[in-house]
């Protein structure tokens, strides 16, 4: 039986849900209202009955990011609530409407394929200069003001990277998160610290409001959308000849395959659009077809030759990372406190560490954990409920510590993933008791100090005195 969702009517924490506004796959947004609160409200409430955990995920990089940013160019943060028992997110709501009503209207005329793009890469730059990286810049995620200004407005969080937070998306998957036809191709190879991605998906934007048509379709797996990587688009003045010189010069720079060849700040980008006199002119501009088969089959080459980018390890983050891995079936009181006080002795030894909770969801053939309980609950949120009253006895605060329920059909090889992903440097776990599952499924602590790529404490909690 799965848990009922909210209903326009309901209420949550004093606010009470109007109209729904999206009843999406991940996530319900209503219109809301609370009598401490004058200005309109959204309430954004994820589903939790579903088996993906990025959903999940996503929803806490939110909860994160969004009451970190400040200005006109993000809704505005309200409240947010976590998963012990209904999470919610509740923000400021945005009267304007968002660019995928003109989806409709395409091509737009070049006057305000200028005036719009110039207003998404203002918003870009003010997002870019309080460290975040939107990494998913698409017409719907784009609202305007209701105001003289009419400002640009990035909405939903969920896939960002913000550079002094962890990033639990980086840190849980190993495919790129985005959406097809805007990702860029760093983002696809999975690099997701570099602002000007969002470049790249903004000028993918430009080009559509300018042809009509996306410049490298909708790919609809991975491959396909790689496929960039060497492949060029066909030239907006090809498609739209009216299309200007500058700004089929502005378009192809921000469609550019390495990061370091197109504009190098969303700011630089909006003073393009802006003065278009002002834009310098290269063989770009006057380009009339895509390149040829010997220059693409060049890319492809290098490209295979060239090494993976992949995610290279603690990039997001300069400090150590100490993982404690907690069994929340088989763990003792006695063995909580001896994890708990062992975290400690290590975080003594590295300064300004952060800890990483870590719990295995296991799906294999031998052993396996339900996707939900008997009321229907996501097991994964009633994991990560628990890791964090686990942790709480270690009192560090938001920022310092992350949880994250992994998946695999044993605990041992989730765990050597993540440490070896993200640059692991010590990981702290309690020693299984002597039972029928370890006999079948053999020591996880001995595998993980085997194989590990850092520093491994194994825990055994005191015996009990006579």
């Amino acid at each position: 039986m799965s848990p009922r969702r909210p209903h326009q009517g309901d209420e949550i924490d004093g606010f009470i849900l109007g109209r729904p506004i999206h009843q999406g796959g991940m996530a319900s947004i209503f219109e809301a209202s609370h009598p401490g609160h004058a200005v309109p409200l959204l309430m954004k409430l994820p589903h939790l009955e579903g088996g993906d955990p990025a959903q999940i995920v996503s929803f806490e990089m939110e909860q994160m990011i969004l009451p970190r940013l400040t200005g006109p160019h993000v809704p505005r943060f309200v409240a947010a609530a976590g998963f012990e028992r209904q999470p919610y997110l509740v923000m400021e709501r945005i009267p304007g409407p968002s660019l995928l009503l003109r989806l409709r209207e395409l091509p737009l005329a070049i006057e305000e394929v200028a005036l719009i793009g110039a207003k998404v890469a203002v918003a870009l730059s003010e997002l870019h200069r309080q460290r975040v990286s939107h990494l998913d810049v698409k017409p719907a995620n784009i609202l305007f003001r209701d105001t003289p200004a009419a400002e640009a407005v990035l909405v939903d969080f969920g896939l960002s990277h913000h550079g002094r937070l962890p990033d639990l998306i980086e840190e849980e998957f190993r495919i790129p998160y985005g959406t097809a036809p805007y990702m860029a191709p760093e983002q696809a190879m999975g690099q997701r610290n570099d602002p000007r991605s969002d470049l790249f998906a903004l000028g993918v934007l430009l080009y559509q409001f300018t042809t009509g048509a996306l410049p490298f379709g909708d790919p609809q797996h991975i491959g396909g959308v790689r496929r960039r990587l060497w492949r060029d688009a066909v030239p907006p003045r090809r498609l739209r000849p009216e299309c200007p010189p500058w700004l089929q010069e502005v378009i192809l720079r921000c469609l550019e395959v390495d990061p370091a060849r197109r504009h190098p700040t969303a700011a630089q980008l909006a003073f393009d659009l802006n003065h278009p006199e002002a834009v310098r002119l290269t063989p770009r501009a006057e380009k009339k077809r895509r390149d040829g088969w010997l220059k693409v089959l060049e890319r492809r080459v290098n490209q295979d030759r060239s090494p993976r980018q992949g995610r290279p390890a603690a990039t997001a983050h300069a400090a150590p990372v100490v993982v404690v891995a907690v069994d929340l079936r088989e763990q003792t009181a006695p063995l909580a406190e001896a994890l708990r006080a062992s975290v400690g002795n290590v975080l003594r030894t590295l300064p300004g560490a952060r800890v990483a909770c870590v719990n295995v969801l296991l799906d294999g053939y031998l052993a396996s954990d339900p996707l939900q309980d008997n009321r229907g609950r996501s097991t994964r949120v009633q994991r990560l409920v628990e890791l964090r009253h686990w942790a709480a006895p270690l009192g560090l605060e938001e920022g310092r510590i992350t949880f994250h329920v992994l998946g695999g059909s044993g605990a041992a090889a989730p765990l050597l993933e993540y440490a070896e992903a993200n640059g692991v440097d010590h990981i702290v776990m309690g020693a299984r008791a002597n039972s029928m599952m370890r006999t079948m499924l053999g020591s996880v602590s001995g595998e993980v100090a085997a194989r590990a790529p850092c520093s491994v404490t194994v825990v055994r909690a005191r015996e009990a005195q006579p």
